[in-house]
């Protein structure tokens, strides 16, 4: 993947191919998920985690900076509606320390540009209400009614690719 270019801090966006870089997505996930935001370990690590496609932002000096999944084929039916040619991004975390520097953003096309090789056509993903604005602003709509997702609101959205 490519480096991104206009942050102050250099870091670059790679699919997490070596079991180095899987577990420093899941020690993301942690860092927010289950530390900053409670939720419980059991719900954050599940099942879907052993066959998805991970991204990893990392810094230069290799410290890990955020995270995300994509599920795609019969992992991505339940969470899609089994709509066929739609994968479903998930886990998508950053650390607070690199919050506003783009990295989210980067993550989410990163997450894009591996569906669109894997021949998908739309992206959904379930938003933490408070991020519904982000995910607009990447040209995502919001579906459906809130829902509740380890105790935090979420709304269903996706994205045509």
């Amino acid at each position: 993947m490519s480096p991104a270019a206009a942050s102050p801090v250099p870091y670059a966006v790679r699919v997490a191919e070596d079991p180095g870089d899987r577990e420093a997505c899941f020690a993301v996930r942690k860092e927010v998920f289950v530390v900053e935001q409670g939720v419980p370990e059991d719900l954050e690590y599940d099942v879907y985690d052993a066959g998805a496609l991970h991204v990893l932002a990392v810094r230069d000096d290799g410290v890990p900076l955020g995270a995300g999944r994509l599920l795609y084929g019969e992992a991505a039916a339940g969470k899609t509606g089994g709509a066929p040619g739609v994968g479903s991004l998930g886990r998508l975390a950053v650390v607070p320390a690199a919050r506003g520097l783009g990295v989210g953003v980067a993550l989410v096309r990163a997450v894009e540009d591996a569906a669109r090789a894997r021949g998908l056509t739309a992206v959904d993903l379930g938003a933490q209400t408070h991020a519904l604005g982000f995910y607009e602003r990447l040209g995502y709509v919001a579906y459906g009614a809130e829902f509740l997702d380890a105790g935090i609101p979420h709304r269903a959205m996706r994205r045509s690719l």
